[in-house]
């Protein structure tokens, strides 16, 4: 049955080597009690694991895995469980995929439980000789005046930081002490600080001996893992062989020490809040920008950003007609709409029938409209504000309908289909341009394809956009609605990227800056900025203020049912307040127009 178990993982193994070889950040985890795991040794190799502890047990010239004498198995024997593995991987292939550290942990009699594991091992010669593969004792030993008389290919963990010989210390391969000899964390909250300076002068002494230092006996938790890896520790030890590396080997993806900053705009709140007759609309969606990716932006932006300088504040339900959790499509259709719809719907009631857009709307009313994305113009947000199609993926149609829409201004990625389309717009050829283009019908293009990310070498061309259309549409002598779309905060959520998401939300921000700065200077002129729904169900356990770093944890690489914050600054901001269904935003917009 045991036999049977081992080839069935080994088979597994062999699947996953040759469909994923995920380059892991080099961080060496150990697999503590390794024999306790369901299935020893292939879960912690087959995780990536480089350190693997055998407990073994010496009883009738048999070596068995155990951490005493009265839990003996007859099937748990260190040749079962861990030799024949090995020898199998070796059998099978040139070298074994990762370094691995094999701990054994003698729990008998040191010298002659010794004697037989090394009896053992030189029936293997394939291990022995490996030089991705080494031996180190620990538990009982002998005494460390005798490690210089052992094989060359076994080393010893030695448990104390009181100097050898040089000689003896070129036997020593780790070094281990117990964790709670030093402090009493349990691994949640933070390390006193009396107890990060003895945690960590121990594991600076340990690296005087140029030796690899592990704690036993220690938090096994996110936390504790972190807090191990940011003191140096050579080997993480737990317990939780999957979950640790799960979460250790994603930890470079999912940390961001911020380098691009948005400058901070304080408001003045002349206008905010009066009860003045509003003129224009800046409406501002940043994709997926959920609470915790404006608390990242902002932790990682100096502590700021313009966003969170602003007070009138409220938080939008997203669920849309045929799902708990909205896509792009059914969220961008409520709030351009009025109406809750369902899933993938451009411009669609729950019937499939098209429902009048507030551009179609602004239009009876003699307003100017414009659209500005960092996605494709006919990406789902910002069609949403012009076509309506069945499906959210019938680009063609979705750009037909772009071509007899109403808006005044388009700008976003996807020339490459300009020439599929008679849009009936001009064409601008630089973002410097647009202001003082007297076009009725204007567009311009970031890309022939998709927009480039700010992680790509994409520059400020949202803020440059904005400020331009925003100055374009003033000079057409009308009242207008813009929205703004920052578009990639939400494709580094399904990414899982945290670097990515602080980017573009920083990006989103600047943007945000030249809606408030014109609303400033247009007292007429209202801002409203939200999100269509969250991505990645992103929470943010860890950071450093003085670093601008963040470490993003999440919990899904898809959209999440969260609410979303709504911001609004300018006349008759404080009607956007309170807890409210997305497509009230419609309803509220045609409140402070006075369009009935």
């Amino acid at each position: 049955m045991l036999n049977r178990t081992i080839t069935l993982f080994f088979v597994f193994f062999l699947i996953a080597e040759a469909t994923s070889q995920e380059k892991k950040e080099h961080i060496k985890i150990h697999s503590h009690n390794d024999y306790a795991q369901k299935v020893p040794f292939w879960t912690a190799y087959n995780c990536g694991l480089n350190s693997i502890e055998i407990d073994v047990f010496l009883k009738q010239d048999t070596l068995f895995v155990t951490h005493s004498e009265n839990e003996i198995s007859s099937y748990n024997t260190v040749k079962t469980l861990y030799f024949e593995p090995l020898q199998t991987i070796f059998d099978s292939k040139a070298e074994l995929s990762q370094d691995i550290q094999l701990l054994v942990d003698i729990k008998s009699e040191a010298v002659p439980t010794l004697k037989s594991l090394i009896e053992i091992l030189e029936s293997y010669p394939k291990l022995i000789n490996s030089k991705k593969l080494s031996f180190v004792i620990s538990g009982n030993q002998p005494k460390p005046e005798t490690f210089i008389t052992y094989p060359s290919y076994i080393k010893f963990d030695y448990q104390s930081l009181e100097p050898l010989s040089n000689e003896d210390f070129t036997k020593v391969g780790l070094i281990s002490l117990p964790f709670r000899k030093f402090s009493i964390w349990n691994g949640k909250g933070r390390l006193t600080r009396e107890d990060y300076t003895r945690v960590s002068e121990v594991i600076e002494k340990a690296h005087s001996y140029k030796k690899p230092f592990r704690f036993w006996g220690c938090p096994d938790s996110k936390t504790a893992w972190k807090a191990f890896i940011d003191l140096g520790v050579d080997f993480i030890n737990t317990d939780l062989p999957y979950e640790a590396s799960s979460y250790i080997f994603s930890l470079k993806n999912r940390t961001s020490e911020n380098t691009f900053f948005s400058e901070v705009y304080y408001p003045t709140f002349e206008y905010d809040k009066k009860n003045l007759p509003v003129e224009n609309i800046i409406l501002l969606i940043g994709d997926g920008n959920g609470l915790a990716q404006i608390s990242a932006a902002t932790l990682s932006n100096n502590g700021n950003l313009t966003l969170t300088q602003l007070k009138s504040i409220g938080f939008i339900k997203t669920q849309s007609a045929d799902d708990f959790t909205t896509d792009s499509a059914a969220a961008g259709t409520a709030i351009a709409t009025g109406e809750i719809t369902y899933n993938r719907s451009i411009g669609m009631d729950v019937n499939r029938k098209p429902i009048e857009n507030i551009t179609e709307l602004l239009f009876k009313y003699n307003y100017n409209t414009g659209i500005i994305t960092t996605d494709n113009v006919s990406g789902a947000t910002p069609s949403s504000f012009y076509a309506h199609q069945l499906d959210r993926d019938m680009s063609d149609d979705i750009l037909e309908d772009l071509s007899k829409s109403k808006i005044s201004l388009i700008i976003g990625g996807g020339s490459s289909n300009y020439s599929k389309i008679s849009y009936n717009f001009d064409l601008a050829q630089n973002l410097e341009e647009i202001q003082f283009n007297k076009s009725k019908k204007l567009a311009f293009f970031f890309s022939e394809g998709s927009v480039p990310s700010i992680n790509s070498g994409r520059s400020n061309i949202l803020s440059k956009a904005t400020k331009s259309g925003l100055q374009y549409l003033k000079n057409q002598n009308k009242p207008f609605l813009l929205m703004v779309e920052g578009a990639q905060i939400d494709s580094f959520g399904h990414f899982n990227d945290i670097s990515g998401i602080v980017k573009e939300s920083i990006d989103f921000d600047k943007a945000i800056t030249e809606a408030i700065k014109y609303a400033d200077m247009n007292k007429n002129t209202l801002v409203i900025i939200t999100a269509d729904h969250e991505t990645s169900g992103l929470s943010i356990p860890q950071g450093s203020l003085t670093d601008n770093m963040v470490e993003g944890d999440f919990s899904t690489n898809d959209h999440t049912g969260i609410m979303v914050p709504i911001f609004a600054y300018g006349p008759q901001s404080d009607k956007f307040t309170g807890v409210y269904n997305n497509n009230e935003i419609f309803h509220k917009i045609k409140e402070v127009l006075n369009i009935r």
